[in-house]
């Protein structure tokens, strides 16, 4: 296995490291309107995720840097081609950080309800456009002979990405509903649990049909595996949540998670960005990547400070790992 091999899938995991842990965060942003009823039970979920939010977007951080460097071309065709779309995504996480930071910095309700819509949102908006851009890459696009993007923004927005931003919105929100009722306690909680039910059915129905579509056009053998493994987990996600097991049914939720990522990034290998143009025109592991003694320098870096990111994280999620409730919102703000 080349070093560039092992590159793609180290990328591959980033990406579902990200998508598993910034999903239920998503997820709580869109339920801060869907769920909560009041301003004290917006915090509530809000809450939640304050302590964990920031560090989920490394994973992010990441994934791009690692894009970058191991595979330049990837990078340059994927963030000029997909400009738009990434910079509404950019500005989304930039003011979602803010809305947290200053929400409670000012007691006036106005004040409060306006950054309460920006989480929203940022929250609904990069849920959505994160499909939207894998589905794209999956599919194919409209890159030339010099691994450009020849394509416009309307281009990339065909009825299978749009299925597939569908899907990310839906199965992280589900997930956001998980983790609510798996941090909460009392009346929210039961009634986080009623809505990932609800969201669970919408989610089934959605990621079927994209992971059917993904597999009669791009698939093999191991996709399919990895296809079924994640149909599987989401019905034991909602099997477990109907039953009153949260801590399962988010472990299930994240399997389904992880199990559709590989799935497209094993439709995707060896290629990182198929030419709809001329399949001689794609972006390979090959013809992407940087030089050997590049990537040989990254893993050396990877294998080092990787474990440390996992134990930091790991000890964050531990220390706030405990349920809260309206009981522990002394006010408001």
């Amino acid at each position: 296995m080349e070093l560039h091999d092992v590159w793609f899938v180290l990328i591959a995991v980033l990406w579902t490291g990200y998508f598993f842990l910034e999903g239920f965060d998503f997820g709580i942003g869109v339920l801060t309107k869907l769920l909560a009823r009041d301003r004290k039970e917006r915090r509530v979920l809000i809450n939640t995720i304050g302590p964990v939010w920031d560090g989920n977007e490394v994973w992010l951080l990441s994934a791009g840097g690692a894009t970058f460097a191991a595979f330049p071309e990837w990078y340059a065709t994927l963030f000029s081609g997909f400009y738009l779309p990434l910079l509404i995504i950019l500005l989304c996480l930039i003011v979602r950080g803010v809305a947290f930071e200053y929400r409670a910095k000012r007691p006036e309700a106005k004040w409060q309800t306006n950054w309460e819509h920006a989480i929203f949102w940022t929250s609904l908006i990069p849920a959505l456009l994160w499909g939207v851009a894998f589905g794209n890459i999956v599919r194919g696009v409209k890159i030339d002979a010099d691994m450009e993007y020849v394509g416009n923004f309307w281009d990339l927005l065909n009825p299978y990405a749009i299925l597939g931003g569908l899907v990310t919105l839906f199965l992280f929100t589900f997930h956001g509903a998980v983790f609510a009722g798996l941090k909460t306690v009392g009346d929210i909680r039961a009634r986080a649990r009623r809505l990932a039910l609800k969201l669970g059915a919408a989610t089934a129905v959605l990621a079927l049909g994209f992971l059917i579509w993904t597999q009669v056009d791009n698939g093999d053998g191991w996709s399919l595996i990895a296809m079924l493994v994640a149909v599987v987990a989401l019905v034991a996600a909602i099997g477990a949540i109907a039953a009153g097991r949260e801590g399962w049914s988010f472990a299930f939720s994240g399997v389904t998670i992880a199990a559709a990522v590989t799935m497209l990034f094993l439709t995707l290998f060896p290629n990182v960005m198929p030419s709809s143009l001329n399949d001689a025109w794609s972006l390979t592991v090959t013809n992407a990547s940087s030089s050997p003694y590049t990537l040989k320098i990254m893993t050396w870096c990877a294998g080092i400070a990787t474990p440390v990111v996992l134990l930091y994280q790991g000890w964050t999620y531990w220390v706030f790992r405990k349920r809260i409730g309206t009981q522990h919102i002394a006010d408001a703000h």
